[in-house]
């Protein structure tokens, strides 16, 4: 599987409708964009998320963690189908990670909202250890969600440090 992530164009919008896990995979057809497909994955994914936990947290949960569950193959197959481990357009993983980060806000408000987002997309670009060694050791579609699901974690420490007044 080539190891460039730039080197294969991203499947068109006609392609993921015929591949269910590829739909998935690249978010609905977010993760087509050709500048920032993480960036604009995250967004989306927070537009799905954010009702549904305010309607029923219980659902929310069952999501996230059906993402964490199912996101190892929904990402391992879609890397294997465009024949790049981790393309750019793959934001599968970005959902599970804002999702994760969402669910453990100190509250639900617009404030800890664009937080998670800024936060999450800060550590998931700039990759600080050991999310780097996660993104470049750990192959397959574990590898793919792993390092999101650290950058995630990062992000909640980061927020609760400030709500706590640790920072």
């Amino acid at each position: 599987m080539p190891s460039s992530k730039s080197a294969v164009p991203a499947p068109t919008f006609a392609q993921l409708i015929r591949h269910p896990v590829m739909f998935l995979g690249f978010g609905f057809g977010s993760g087509l964009i050709a500048k920032g497909p993480g960036t604009l994955g995250t967004l989306v994914g927070m537009l799905v998320f954010i009702p549904l936990l305010l309607w029923n947290e219980f659902a929310a949960w069952g999501l996230f963690l059906f993402s964490l569950l199912a996101g190892n193959y929904i990402c391992g197959e879609s890397a294997r189908q465009i024949g790049v481990h981790d393309h750019g357009g793959i934001v599968w993983d970005e959902f599970a990670g804002i999702w994760l980060v969402i669910l453990l806000l100190p509250a639900q408000s617009w404030l800890y909202w664009g937080l998670a987002f800024i936060l999450f997309r800060i550590f998931d670009i700039a990759k600080p250890w050991p999310i780097n060694w996660a993104d470049q050791k750990v192959s397959g579609g574990a590898g793919i969600m792993l390092d999101d699901i650290i950058a995630a974690c990062y992000a909640i420490i980061i927020i609760w440090a400030l709500q706590t007044g640790f920072l």
